[in-house]
């Protein structure tokens, strides 16, 4: 028997390292690495030790004899990985294969004094940064958020029906109350501190702030009501506390989503599926009560390319032909959609497609009363959003002719990939949307680094940021045993003081634990894995009650 990686699978490269086979690719080290949609378990040499299952941040990875029916294809998935890949020779050890000898790339000499670093935001760029500081130095680390709590997209981008990948939060957490950890969650750079004021107190500041805004369509109609950015209707269900609770309205039957990434398939997946298997999570409840509205009876997915070409994993769109009671179609209409998956290989994207159903959708129709679907629609792009007063229709090209296809719909969601924004005190290249930086050392500006989509720009799963924090924390060392990081006017007790001051709703590590417990507590009466405190008043009242000392 041999163990497979499934859906949930980060990338993060946990299980590489327990394996004692070397039966996991591909490895850091090698060139796919970050490329490909997630990691393969070689069945040829696996011995079915568990290591790696154990290791597994996200539960990820199981017994192939133990793959539930949604999760059978995965054996496969996994071998075919392997298929035109040769193993490498066997090495006779105890081990099984030779380790290689002790590196230890980001550590301080032993008489180096304690840095003073500070971590700008808590997502998992942030959080790889921070762990990486922890476990091979002796420095101290501020955590930063401009919310007053923890988890970046963690808590507030990933699926509410993708639990085991919200797991990595807890590998994070141990982190939040570790006694060279001091959290100031609440504090805005830019707004409540300069970065010049944050750099005052710290050796050094890294930078893991994201790439928050959305990319715009740029055609007519973009802004009416109606028209939104899947960046909303994510932080939306999320219960985001900036996002309220009437920031998406579902008064249509039919949605169009343009785009065709994970984010668009994790919104479509979320607005049809049965509302009672989302129950179970910990959605906002506002968006579970307006998903039991069940109005939404079809999403239609737009991609400019044909299916060779897109964006979503092959994880993301096999969970989508699993969904109970929600139909998948590809809209037949351009032949090149068909001729593509027909001529698809093995292993490719497009022969995912294979066995779903090809119909040539009649637009001028509502969709049907007593069934809920996905249509994949490829070769095709938003030309006008039409209506006076609210999104009615999407026009779309068709055959390329930009005069296509008009596909009533009441919801327009855009999701075209995310882009960052300036923050005050920071370089910013336009163009690409995020800081100039070498290997993560912020061009022009000493002490500052930069981890995560701010630096790379929005591409990669939880697991790409790894390998990125791992990169910047080595050029932060190297700084400091060279002597070039500026030396801090400011000690942390000024710093937590200038915190308290300009801050109205500071939450520290007490606070956090006190805001996670009241969560739970209202998820156990309400028979969920918690449910969320959905805007600042109520998440900063949970942290200050929960740290006021009982009378005696």
């Amino acid at each position: 028997m041999t163990y497979a990686i499934t859906q949930t699978c980060c990338s993060d490269a946990t299980c590489v390292a327990v394996c004692p086979v070397n039966c996991i690719h591909p490895t850091p080290e090698e060139p796919d690495f970050g490329s490909t949609d997630m990691l393969y378990v070689d069945p040829r040499a696996c011995i079915d030790c568990g290591a790696c299952a154990d290791a597994c941040p996200v539960d990820a990875i199981f017994p192939v004899d133990r793959l539930t029916a949604g999760l059978r294809e995965y054996e496969a998935i996994n071998a075919e990985y392997y298929a035109d890949r040769t193993p490498a020779p066997a090495v006779a050890s105890p081990n099984f294969h030779t380790w290689g000898a002790p590196v230890f790339a980001r550590s301080l000499p032993s008489d180096f004094a304690p840095l003073r670093i500070a971590v700008v935001g808590t997502g998992p760029a942030g959080m790889y940064a921070a762990e990486d500081l922890l476990l091979h130095t002796n420095a101290e680390v501020t955590l930063i958020d401009r919310l007053p709590v923890a988890g970046g997209l963690l808590r507030y981008g990933v699926a509410p029906d993708h639990p085991s990948t919200k797991g990595v939060g807890e590998t994070f957490a141990r982190f939040h109350t570790h006694p060279r950890v001091r959290m100031r969650l609440g504090v805005s750079v830019g707004e409540d501190v300069t970065v010049e004021e944050l750099a005052a107190h710290h050796d050094a500041v890294i930078y893991a702030v994201g790439a928050p805004a959305d990319r715009r369509l740029g055609i007519p109609g973009e802004d009416l009501p109606g028209s939104v950015s899947a960046t909303s209707v994510v932080s939306w269900y999320n219960a985001h506390p900036e996002t309220g609770a009437d920031a998406v309205r579902l008064a249509a039957e039919r949605v169009v989503v343009v785009g065709n990434g994970n984010v668009a398939l994790d919104v479509a997946r979320v607005l049809v599926m049965d509302p009672d298997a989302l129950a179970g999570t910990d959605i906002a409840d506002h968006a579970l009560a307006a998903l039991r509205g069940r109005r939404v009876r079809e999403v239609v997915l737009l991609g400019r390319r044909g299916p060779e070409h897109a964006a979503y994993t092959s994880s993301e769109l096999l969970a989508l032909k699993h969904l109970p009671g929600v139909d998948l179609v590809v809209d037949d209409r351009d032949p090149r959609t068909g001729a593509a998956v027909d001529a698809a290989g093995t292993g490719e994207k497009a022969a995912l497609l294979r066995d779903v159903a090809r119909e040539t959708v009649d637009w001028t129709r509502a969709p049907a009363p007593d069934r809920r679907r996905i249509v994949l629609r490829f070769h095709s792009a938003p030309v006008e959003a039409l209506g006076t007063d609210a999104v009615r229709a999407v026009r779309v090209t068709e055959d390329g002719a930009p005069s296509g296809a008009e596909i009533g719909a009441g919801l327009l969601v855009r999701a075209i990939g995310y882009r960052g924004v300036p923050l005050a005190g920071l370089p910013f290249d336009e163009t690409t949307g995020t800081v100039p930086h070498e290997a993560g050392r912020v061009t022009g500006l000493r002490g500052g680094y930069v981890v995560g989509w701010i630096k790379r720009g929005p591409s990669g799963g939880i697991g790409a940021n790894r390998a990125c924090a791992e990169e910047t924390v080595g050029t932060l060392l190297a700084d400091a045993v060279a002597g070039t990081l500026p030396t801090p006017t400011g000690t942390a007790l000024d710093f937590r003081r200038l915190a308290r001051s300009r801050s109205g709703h500071l939450v520290d590590a007490r606070g956090l634990a006190a805001i996670d417990r009241t969560e739970r507590a209202r998820g156990q009466a309400a028979g969920r894995p918690r449910v969320k405190l959905a805007t600042v008043p109520e998440l900063v009242a949970a942290a200050r009650a929960g740290r006021r000392r009982p009378k005696l």
